[in-house]
């Protein structure tokens, strides 16, 4: 049932006379496609704007679309159909009734009236007003629509002069040609009426011409706000990268050489030595706590001004940081030892629609594609990049509470995430067999391999062992399909933490990786879903959640949230940051319930001391927007080394290829090696099949060479494992177990 609200009378403007502005509610069917056709939708009129719902309570937070009325053309269709057209675009509208969609009209109508002498007034009252940047887009639009139809009108006035001359010429002939006088008489009418056109025709396009001399006249100023705009940004956006740029700069400044910049050091860790201001204000403040409100599947934090000032005095001492640990300045040692650049990625073009038209619904790892959507890493190199931040495991191994530990365990999972922010190319799909060696025993203490032990569907292998205290070992699933707008890949298994000295035992899997903007516009990835990591050990749990992006939220892109909580279900940390920058922790000091939430679900207020930094993403390097955005770790997981296996990685030759920017060169050598591949398993095939004829027993499928598959004790879950032997055969140079793949 529709409602006409009366508003309050509007303030009187100087000269202006206009009555009351009336807000009209209801419900209106809206064309949407051809897929689901007609869609009912909430509409409210109101001071000269059409806003529309998807439910009347969305109007508390989320409106779909505004028509504004003044520009907009009303047109009354047949059965109880409207259509408004403004800024270029048609909404096509039907009520339930005639009598409905008579009310609709007329009230449309109205507020067009009113809001066209609004705009007209606000026209004359000077050029001083601002004028909000939607008006001034939508004042363009309509420019540029009025110089289009003028250019048509007068074409058209063109045809009308040269056809009317024409007609005058004929029918001056057949007067002189006919005596008749009342074949004169009519002759001399018509001659008359035509004239009578000519000159209507061009009084038409003259009132046209003047109405658009008007419109520009009144435009000028918002032209002239529109180009103030602009320059504001553009020199807000020079002093961004500016800005940018300084903090790379010493960033890098402050890891080439810490001792000498002892002083920002103290300032950053909340020194009670120094005399600086606001340390000192951060150390008042240090036990000032903030109020936290977790709903089911929300967390909201409520940080009073004194956190946020103690914020921006610096990033807050974490618990368990150590002023003598080495793994601080393992990303210092990384950049010095090891490549810091590769060739810079071609400029190629290629039509995505062509190739992805008809895979849609299907798992793209049976997709052949080329190397043009690939970045030059394959996909173990991008499980082995998961390390990126392997000094959290190397604190966490540390901890003497496990809760604590949990914190640090979940840094980590969320950190694995930050290097796929701008990395929208998928990595090379491995082959049957390839491996992929990462030894960093005298940098980060540890070393990694991992192997493809399944190539349909394509799982993955990867065992970890670190000298300092932990051992990291995960087999993952990757299914991945095309949606026809976007890419969703969901990774399958669980990743093992175990921390030597306590036992604790972590499981948790991954989230759902979504690339958008396939066919049109610019790709970007979003990560979403939930985290549950659990120590099998101890029970404890963390919760993480990945909220995922929405253009009409109001919270923070790419934000992640949790709770860590002990056997009992007692919560002791909030976690909150997001997943492409920074990881935080709250203590919790005391919880409270507090009233119902929405749907009916009760909220806890967590009242916490103020966040403490666990992770800080690093930044990347120089020119990494020509480097695939790779990451100081992703630029060296490529790079050369002798006596590493000869399935690794880094001797494929397209992949090797493609990172030199030899990509014609790099797609004939993929197309060899997935040939290969599939005669190889048609092979395998072959020879199953005979020996199940000849001797009735069945060949087992291709068995990995460096794991095995095994049951988990604690999870019961079916598993490849390190079965162990490549690091002695790498001391051995022995490879003669290893396939030829190459």
């Amino acid at each position: 049932m529709n409602e006409l609200v009366k508003s309050l009378p509007s303030p009187t403007l100087p000269g202006l006379h206009l009555p009351c502005l009336d807000t009209y509610k209801g419900w209106l069917f809206k064309w949407t496609n051809y897929l689901k056709g007609y869609q009912r939708r909430w509409f409210v009129l109101s001071n000269g704007l059409l806003s529309y719902y998807r439910t009347h309570a969305e109007m508390a937070h989320t409106c779909r679309g505004t028509i504004p009325l003044a520009t907009a053309h009303i047109e009354v269709g047949d059965t109880c159909h409207l259509v408004l057209t403004s800024g270029g675009r048609s909404y096509h509208l039907k009520a339930t009734s005639e009598g409905e969609c008579q009310r609709w009209v007329s009230a449309l109508q109205q507020a067009k009236a009113n809001a066209t002498l609004l705009m007209h007034h606000s026209d004359d009252s000077g050029d001083e007003a601002p004028v909000p940047q939607e008006d001034r887009a939508l004042t363009q639009g309509v420019l540029k629509t009025l110089a289009s139809k003028l250019d048509d009108l007068s074409t058209c006035n063109e045809l009308i002069g040269k056809h009317g001359a024409a007609l005058q010429r004929s029918l001056s002939e057949l007067e002189d040609l006919r005596g008749s006088t009342d074949s004169t008489d009519k002759v001399k009418a018509v001659n008359e009426r035509a004239t009578l056109f000519r000159i209507t025709s061009n009084a038409m396009i003259n009132a046209c011409r003047d109405f658009l001399d008007v419109a520009e006249s009144h435009s000028r100023r918002w032209q002239k706000a529109l180009q103030h705009e602009r320059e504001q940004r553009h020199h807000l956006e020079e002093t961004i990268e500016q800005l940018a740029k300084q903090h790379n700069s010493l960033e890098r400044a402050w890891r080439e050489n810490p001792t000498s910049y002892t002083g920002v050091e103290r300032s950053q860790e909340g020194d009670a030595s120094d005399e600086n201001d606001e340390a000192e204000f951060f150390d008042a403040m240090e036990d000032s706590p903030a109020f936290i409100t977790v709903t089911t599947g929300d967390i909201k934090h409520k940080r009073s001004g004194s956190n946020q000032s103690m914020m921006s005095g610096g990033v807050p001492n974490d618990w368990t940081h150590n002023e003598n640990d080495t793994s601080s300045t393992n990303h210092m040692q990384l950049r010095r030892t090891r490549r810091s650049r590769i060739p810079d990625k071609p400029n190629y073009s290629l039509n995505l629609w062509s190739i992805m038209k008809n895979c849609i619904g299907k798992d793209l790892s049976k997709i052949p594609m080329p190397v043009n959507f690939n970045e030059p890493l394959s996909m173990l190199q991008r499980l082995t990049e998961d390390l990126e931040y392997s000094e959290l495991l190397d604190r966490a191994a540390r901890c003497d509470s496990s809760v604590e530990q949990m914190c640090l365990v979940a840094a980590f999972s969320v950190s694995s995430y930050s290097t796929t922010v701008h990395r929208t190319a998928k990595p090379f799909n491995p082959l049957l067999g390839e491996t992929y060696e990462l030894d960093r025993l005298d940098e980060y203490g540890y070393r990694s391999i991992s192997e493809q032990v399944s190539h349909h569907p394509p799982a993955a292998a990867h065992h970890v062992t670190s000298q300092r205290g932990w051992t990291l070992w995960q087999h993952i699933t990757i299914d991945s399909k095309f949606r026809g707008k976007y890419i969703s890949v969901v990774p399958l298994g669980n990743i093992h933490l175990q921390f030597h000295s306590s036992g604790n035992h972590y499981v948790w899997s991954k989230v759902t990786s979504t690339v958008h903007n396939i066919i049109v516009g610019k790709l970007w990835i979003d990560q979403s879903g939930d985290i549950d990591i659990v120590n099998t050990t101890t029970k404890d749990t963390c919760r993480l959640k990945f909220s995922p992006y929405s253009y009409f939220s109001r919270e923070v892109p790419r934000k992640v949230t949790g709770v860590v909580e002990d056997r009992e279900g007692t919560a002791h940390y909030i976690l909150s940051g997001t997943w492409d920058d920074k990881m935080e922790s709250s203590k919790i000091v005391d919880s409270s319930q507090g009233c119902g939430g929405s749907e009916g679900k009760q909220k806890t207020v967590y009242q916490t001391l103020q966040p403490k930094l666990l992770w800080k993403k690093y930044p990347l390097p120089d020119n990494a927007e020509n480097m695939h955005f790779f990451s100081s770790l992703a630029l060296t997981l490529n790079e050369p080394e002798d006596g590493v296996a000869p399935t690794d990685s880094r001797l494929r030759p397209d992949q090797r290829l493609m990172e030199a920017g030899l990509w014609d060169e790099a797609n004939g050598q993929k197309q060899r090696l997935e040939e290969r591949q599939r005669i190889e398993r048609k092979r395998r095939e072959a020879q199953a099949n005979q020996a199940l004829e000849e001797a009735g027993q069945d060949i087992e499928g291709y068995q990995p060479l460096w794991f095995e598959k095994r049951t988990d004790d604690r999870t019961g879950e079916s598993t490849y494992t390190y079965r162990g032997g490549y690091w002695e055969a790498k001391d051995r140079q022995d490879w003669s177990q290893c396939p030829e793949i190459f």
